[in-house]
């Protein structure tokens, strides 16, 4: 049963990635075009939803379903922030050395490391009220006010920025399309014709939203089968594979010269994910109740912890190498990431 769970999850990582990377923020793209909003308005918005929706959803689904499995929606949001400012963040290193803009990452790592310290001062209080959640959404909106006008205030020009980005197909390996084909063939056919785009925005909402389902289960099952804590499967397995579509295009991105965007995305990301993807359940399930939520997620707490060493460790190694990003610093921070792993192994109970 458990190697069932295992591949139950491993499709639901691929159907994911295809939906949000082929048809998802392509509608979110073209809905921003609709709005005539900005490129930093999008990025830190739509396209900040576009590839946070997993997250969120697992962390809706976690905290709605009874019998107390929120670990499993924070555990989720705290290892995908981890494995995108370690890993995928080295990846784009170590593929190809970049060159980033200062300015703006210095504007999200200082949002950031305040995400995580509140964060870890609700693990602390093992409860969230009414006003943590309404904070946690409000920093995120002053964040949107911020990247608006960041650019504004210090006139700068991102060195990856490019005006025009021309589509490469991904070509998929044989055997890997061989074994993919008939799963994209059904998907495929749930979607209309791509100028529908608002259509093809709410159809992926609902996969999204079905296949985060699937997630939530499969976790609790894997973890009652394996006797571990669901935390403990949240934050390795579930948080590598809704973050794994990041890490490729990451890697995509960086073999096209545009390492410091990719590293940029991957801090920016994280930010969504902690204020909007915990703050946005724990307000609806607190309204909904009339109460606070409590959430019993002590084993969380070092590896919230790590994660906000990690923000200054990076801060400090930026500096260090004045803002470019190069092989050795990519492996250091990917090893950072192996051996937290190893560490979360041991520590299972």
């Amino acid at each position: 049963m458990l190697i069932v769970f295992f591949i139950i999850l491993l499709l639901t990582f691929y159907l994911l990635a295809k939906i949000v990377d082929d048809y998802f923020v392509d509608s979110l793209d073209k809905i921003a075009s609709d709005l005539k909003m900005s490129s930093d308005a999008a990025g830190a918005t739509l396209m900040a939803i576009g590839s946070s929706a997993p997250e969120l959803f697992v962390a809706l689904f976690a905290v709605f379903r009874p019998g107390d499995h929120a670990a499993i929606g924070v555990g989720n949001i705290v290892g995908s922030a981890l494995f995108n400012i370690l890993a995928i963040i080295g990846a784009a290193a170590v593929i190809k050395k970049a060159l980033i803009a200062w300015q703006s990452v210095i504007r999200d790592l200082v949002f950031y490391a305040i995400s995580v310290s509140l964060l870890i001062f609700l693990f602390n209080s093992e409860k969230v009220e009414l006003i943590d959640a309404v904070l946690l959404l409000g920093i995120y909106f002053i964040y949107v006010i911020v990247v608006i006008y960041w650019r504004r205030m210090f006139n700068y020009v991102d060195p990856n920025e490019v005006k025009q980005e021309v589509e490469q197909e991904k070509e998929k390996p044989k055997f890997l399309k061989t074994i993919t084909h008939p799963i994209d063939f059904v998907i495929d056919k749930f979607f209309p014709d791509p100028k529908r785009y608002y259509a093809t925005f709410f159809i992926s909402i609902f996969i999204i939203a079905a296949l985060s389902w699937v997630l939530v289960e499969s976790a609790i099952n894997i973890a009652r089968i394996l006797d571990i804590s669901e935390a403990i499967i949240a934050v390795t397995i579930l948080a590598a594979g809704t973050s794994v579509p990041d890490l490729l295009s990451s890697i995509g991105v960086s073999k096209q010269g545009r390492g410091g965007m990719a590293i940029s995305n991957a801090i920016g990301s994280n930010i969504f994910d902690i204020l909007i993807g915990l703050g946005l359940p724990f307000l609806l399930i607190i309204l909904i109740n009339g109460a606070p939520i409590e959430i019993h997620v002590a084993n969380l707490n070092t590896t919230a912890w790590f994660l906000l060493s990690s923000i200054v460790l990076m801060f400090i190694l930026f500096i260090i190498n004045k803002w470019v990003v190069g092989k050795k610093m990519g492996w250091f921070l990917i090893l950072l990431y192996l051996a937290y792993i190893v560490w979360a192994i041991m520590n299972v109970n």
